[in-house]
């Protein structure tokens, strides 16, 4: 492979003066410069990136780490972070699994956003210590190296719950997701807060992990128990969808005997029949907002903790109870 000694020693100049043209610093002549180019291009010269990254203490790209790629979600979360920060010049890798975690203590990226369990806050915290830069967004840590944008989980569900009573409905599931989810378990806390309020109502959990086959289980438990007209709370889309797969084998009817709200407003809830009502946010700028957090941490700029908002949408799988 060719090296700047051999640019050097054909140019008949310093291995300085090599670098700081290839740099285009303006220590070096025109001439110079155009000379040491030239002699570049013909030995074919490829520039040592990790070399060069390792004296500029930065590679512009960016680690996103997730616990895994399964489902319909991650999609727009990614689109949001990928479009933040091509605008800034930056790129992206997405990472899983703990054998990755070493490109942050190894500075092969310049910062990362966290969606993912495998990491210990206590981990996380080590490597703020250490001054690199972190976005969480599935847990809440103090630290100037982290900045948190976390999805209003709280507000979610509990519109979700209200929503269920003010439609008359006494008798509900919720549909929980994995123990080690943070936005999953702040889901469940506020489900659990809010059926406090409404002492009337029958109220069973039923344990799921967020995938279709979880909502497929459940909605087999609540045929078994079935007695009158139930509810479903699932604590994402995913599981809501395995349920309307689930009962479209059965003589059950989504809206009709069984009424589904799901969260997360995946693109397939939309094409569901009927219509899932469910909680929504904006993945992409989710994602957008995490990555433009990050480059103000990396850049030293103030950045407040975000919080990213949602909203109920009425489709017709949460309907009246009839008498």
């Amino acid at each position: 492979m060719v090296s700047i000694k051999d640019i050097a020693k054909k140019a008949g100049v310093s291995i300085s003066t090599v670098s700081y043209a290839l740099n285009g610093s303006p220590k070096v002549t025109e001439e110079t410069s155009a000379k040491i180019l030239a002699i570049a291009k013909e030995l074919n010269y490829i520039p040592n990136a990790a070399a060069r990254n390792l004296k500029k203490r930065e590679t512009k790209v960016i680690g996103v780490y997730l616990t895994d790629f399964s489902g319909a979600f991650y999609g727009q979360l990614l689109q949001g972070i990928l479009e933040s920060l091509s605008r800034n010049d930056y790129g992206l890798i997405v990472c899983s699994g703990e054998h990755s975690h070493r490109y942050l203590p190894e500075r092969m990226i310049d910062g990362a956003i966290i969606l993912d369990s495998t990491f210990s806050s206590g981990e996380l915290l080590m490597y703020a210590e250490r001054g690199h830069k972190i976005v969480i967004l599935d847990r809440q840590i103090e630290h100037p190296n982290i900045n948190q944008v976390l999805l209003d989980n709280k507000a979610g569900a509990t519109l979700a719950i209200d929503h269920i009573v003010e439609k008359g409905h006494t008798k509900l599931y919720v549909v929980t997701g994995p123990e080690d989810s943070f936005d999953s378990m702040q889901r469940l806390n506020a489900v659990r807060q809010a059926v406090q309020r409404y002492p009337h109502i029958e109220y069973t959990e039923i344990p799921g992990d967020f995938t279709k086959e979880a909502g497929e289980r459940a909605a087999g438990q609540i045929i078994d128990d079935y007695d009158q007209i139930a509810a479903a709370f699932c604590l994402n889309d995913e599981m809501a969808i395995g349920m309307y797969n689930y009962l479209a084998n059965t003589e059950y009817n989504a809206g009709e005997h069984i009424h589904i709200i799901g969260f997360d407003n995946l693109e397939v809830s939309h094409h569901t029949k009927p219509r899932l009502s469910t909680i929504d946010y904006s993945k992409r700028r989710w994602g957008a907002v995490a990555a433009e957090q990050l480059l103000k941490l990396i850049k030293d700029v103030p950045a407040e903790n975000e919080r990213i908002y949602v909203t109920l949408v009425e489709g017709e799988s949460i309907g009246e109870k009839k008498a």
